[in-house]
């Protein structure tokens, strides 16, 4: 194949778990056209998280929600100036790795002369991408991860999903190190809970959090972190009142921090939500808990995962998370 780009933009719109799931592809691409300059242009919520991956020279940064939500005169103006500032850039080679209909728009104003589009059924405007041979059609029983990869396959790309690793800058390493010190725990086994989890209906429930915490930390060589985002903030009370009178709870960390504090944890048990995805990716082993007839294609990029789904997301008992929990930490 004779393709050897100079200037590179690789599109994903998406929130923070699906572009984690796109890094793998992104550091292929990189590795596929070394002398190329790589543009990530991403959606808002997870700009910190391909900055963390180091795997683009340059982000353009999209507030995807905000166009979908706000005046559809603001909308039209702000997508107006995107395209301006694409074409500004002078791209040659196009990849939209999320493919919806106003990814693929971009991607076809852009100007490039090549443009590889993933292959969406009922998602993607095929007939605005000209890159031949096509990527296969979307395969739904794929990983999102292999998904992303396997558009890649007219590239003669490929990849492993699971090899895919980030690392914390030092500056962020070192700030929680100083914090963990402070609160004198990094002689201990650190073992996260993340409340969180996008939706009410993927959430196994703040009293079974609190009851897991408790019969952890029962342990005195365990130490227990619990990690809040805004959308928590509401809880503190009861994770106060509920949770063992040890645990230390972090609310106010950014996700390069976040990034950091979850290095160094032995385990971290959550919801499927897009933190316990970036868990993974710096090294923690993971308990997710998920409901029975949740799809697997989302699972975090990690081989050290224990999936709890034997029943109903609501029906799962703290005693059988437990016992994932225990086995994972003598990995």
């Amino acid at each position: 194949m004779n393709l050897d780009p100079k200037n590179i933009l690789v599109i994903h719109f998406g929130q923070i778990g699906d572009v984690i799931m796109s890094l793998p592809a992104l550091e292929s691409i990189r590795k596929k056209f070394p002398q190329s300059k790589i543009t990530a242009m991403i959606g808002k919520s997870a700009i910190s998280i391909v900055e963390m991956s180091d795997q683009a020279h340059e982000i353009i940064s999209v507030d995807r929600v905000k166009m979908r939500d706000y005046y559809i005169v603001w909308s039209i103006k702000e997508i107006i100036k995107l395209i301006f500032e694409v074409r500004r850039r002078k791209f040659d080679f196009v990849i939209d790795l999320h493919s919806l209909y106003e990814t693929n728009l971009i991607g076809f104003l852009s100007g490039a002369r090549q443009r590889l589009f993933g292959n969406r059924e009922n998602r993607s405007l095929d007939i605005l991408s000209n890159f031949r041979p096509k990527p296969p059609v979307e395969d739904k029983s794929l990983h999102l991860a292999d998904y992303y990869l396997k558009s890649l396959k007219p590239l003669e790309i490929e990849g492993n999903k699971h090899s895919f690793r980030i690392h914390p800058s030092k500056t962020d390493i070192n700030k929680i190190k100083t914090r963990l010190q402070r609160d004198t725990c990094l002689d201990k086994t650190l073992i996260g809970v993340n409340l969180g989890a996008g939706n009410p209906s993927r959430n196994w429930g703040l009293d079974k959090f609190a009851r897991l915490t408790q019969k952890l930390a029962a342990n005195e060589n365990s130490q227990i972190i619990v990690f809040c985002g805004p959308e928590e903030n509401h809880l503190q009370n009861e994770i106060k009142e509920k949770f063992p009178s040890n645990a230390i709870v972090y609310d106010d960390l950014n996700l390069k921090e976040i990034a950091a504090a979850f290095s160094y944890l032995k385990l971290l048990v959550g919801n499927d939500t897009g933190p316990i995805h970036l868990g993974a990716i710096v090294g923690a082993s993971i308990v997710l808990i998920i409901d029975k007839n949740a799809t697997l294609k989302y699972l975090p990029l990690t081989e050290n995962i224990s999936v709890v789904k034997s029943k109903a997301l609501k029906e799962i008992s703290v005693e059988e998370v437990y016992e994932a929990s225990l086995e994972s930490l003598k990995n």
